[in-house]
């Protein structure tokens, strides 16, 4: 149900290395064909689209999160503040009827159900108030329905930095200050989607929830000499009713039992905030990334704890009744991005 342990792993006992040598041929084939992809487009063996204003990109190397989606909101919106009229993009992975542009959110209202938007372009609205979210696997032509239907100026892309697609003006990259690099191979073998040496192309380095391992810290310096590093952290907000209500502080759950609801690609993200806020966490349900909840999957969960505490991105799937007796609790969370006005006066250098 979740993603195989070892993605997640940094240090491999040789046992684990000898049951692994199956998948080293797969990982290297994998990154051959990675480095292909970027080339015919790099070459211009293929072409690129291209919009009349800057496009930002916020992406990562390793698979699964990495802080991507609040990273894109809160730049999307300082961008909006700032007087540069934003649009979000996502490819609403999961979604059904994908058809043309979706407008998720025009920045007053939701317009799309979780269903036919996925679940992340929902976040990024909830998010991002004021800042319209649209989905759609080609991302040009959704820069341009967002020009001609709100008039934006920058379209910023959640996880587009393998979206060769479309040129990007700006390529942020973000690590996981927790996983780091891994095992610093790439997929099925290890979590990076491309090699390292990609990190060639990121104009800006984020590091999420650090600081970086040294051995990762000191390979980021040669790999991406030149690109401005920056941190962020995610941190618990409140804790809300998952059928609405009044919320609290997370520290509430000190001592308490909990049990762990979530469709992540990495679940331990969730558990670590949890054990943070002094939580035991005894029960776990966890499925596999962008999982489409049904009634069934909450069933007898009173049995297991009689608290459980789910994401916001796993909320916008579930409903109340399907939990029964148990109560649901749903752990928001807030960016903080360490000197915010050096990372965005870079910013509107390079887009001005």
């Amino acid at each position: 149900m979740r993603s195989p342990g070892w993605l997640d792993g940094r240090e491999e006992s040789l046992a684990r290395r000898a049951a692994l040598l199956p998948l080293e041929p797969l990982g290297w084939l994998w990154s051959a064909g990675a480095r292909l992809h970027q080339a015919v487009y790099a070459r211009g063996l293929r072409a690129r689209g291209r919009l009349p204003y800057p496009v930002v990109s916020v992406g990562s190397l390793a698979a699964g999160g990495a802080g991507k989606t609040p990273v894109a909101a809160w730049l999307a919106s300082a961008l909006a503040r700032g007087g540069w009229p934003a649009a979000l993009a996502s490819r609403g992975y999961g979604r059904r009827g994908r058809t043309g542009p979706l407008v998720v959110s025009d920045g007053r209202r939701v317009r799309a159900r979780v269903a036919c938007a996925g679940d992340e372009p929902l976040l990024l609205a909830a998010r991002a108030p004021g800042v319209p979210v649209l989905v759609d696997r080609d991302r040009a032509r959704l820069g341009w329905r967002a020009v001609s239907a709100f008039g934006a100026r920058v379209l910023v892309l959640d996880d587009g930095f393998q979206h060769h697609r479309l040129h990007r003006d700006v390529d942020i990259v973000l690590i996981d200050g927790v996983l780091g690099f891994g095992s610093r191979r790439c997929l099925p073998r290890g979590p990076l989607r491309e090699p390292l040496s990609a990190l060639g192309r990121a104009h800006a380095v984020g590091v999420v929830d650090g600081p970086l391992p040294e051995a990762d810290a000191a390979l980021l310096d040669r790999l991406a000499p030149d690109a401005l590093r920056f941190e962020a952290r995610r941190r618990p907000l409140r804790l809300r009713p998952l059928g609405g209500g009044v919320g609290e502080a997370p520290e509430s759950l000190l001592g308490v039992q909990v049990g762990m609801l979530c469709a992540l690609a990495r679940p331990a993200s969730l558990r670590r905030s949890l054990l943070d806020l002094g939580a035991r966490v005894t029960a776990e349900r966890c499925f596999r990334d962008h999982h489409v909840y049904r009634r069934r999957d909450l069933r007898g969960l009173a049995r297991e704890a009689p608290l459980w505490v789910t994401t916001e991105k796993d909320a916008v799937k579930l409903q109340r009744h399907w939990a029964g007796e148990a109560e649901v609790r749903v752990l928001s969370l807030e960016l903080e991005v360490e000197a915010p006005e050096r990372l965005l006066g870079w910013l509107a250098a390079r887009l001005g």
